[in-house]
């Protein structure tokens, strides 16, 4: 599988390395853009400030043209939290895309996004200060008016980037039962 995998707001840190080289040791092609351009962050919020100031669309922009060279393969696009909203956007604006795999994050969905039975997977903290129950509810239902085949997985007592072992956030037996629903997952399409 040819798998488009996106950072958080931290940046392109070792963690997210670490996840390509799990999803490369499982057999799976695997790209990691830099959307930030060499930058990486200490906080949330000196990442969410960062992402502020270069702007959604630019940030889009290089997404997009990471992915281009690619997408003709059929991609699985997946992600980190701000990276899962990424992959989810461009997921739902490619037709050729063969999945969508997230860890931590959503994004607003186009009244008009249509999809033909994409499969979608989430990886979710339960309660996550970032993806309200409300919201995922929501999004979920919005997500399978648009075609996709939708699961969501919950952790509950998990922090928002569960999966990231350099972060406080880091839960191990979430995290461990993530990927291996989430490798189940892309062995499926």
């Amino acid at each position: 599988m040819n798998i488009m995998l996106f950072h958080s707001t931290y940046g392109l840190r070792p963690a997210v390395h670490a996840a390509a080289d799990r999803l490369r040791a499982a057999g799976h092609e695997v790209q990691v853009p830099d959307l930030f351009e060499g930058r990486t962050f200490g906080t949330v919020e000196e990442g969410l400030a960062f992402k502020e100031e270069v702007g959604k669309d630019e940030l889009l922009k290089r997404a997009v043209l990471a992915a281009a060279p690619y997408s003709d393969r059929g991609l699985v696009y997946a992600g980190f939290s701000f990276g899962a909203a990424t992959a989810q956007t461009l997921a739902l604006g490619d037709e050729k895309a063969r999945g969508l795999l997230m860890f931590h994050g959503t994004s607003d969905i186009a009244e008009n996004a249509s999809v033909d039975e994409l499969p979608v997977q989430l990886h979710v903290a339960d309660p996550d200060p970032f993806e309200t129950h409300d919201w995922l509810n929501s999004w979920y239902l919005q997500m399978q008016r648009t075609g996709a085949d939708v699961e969501v997985y919950r952790y509950p007592g998990a922090g928002h980037l569960f999966t990231d072992a350099e972060l406080p956030d880091f839960d191990r037996a979430s995290a461990e039962l993530a990927w291996k629903v989430a490798l189940g997952f892309l062995a499926t399409l």
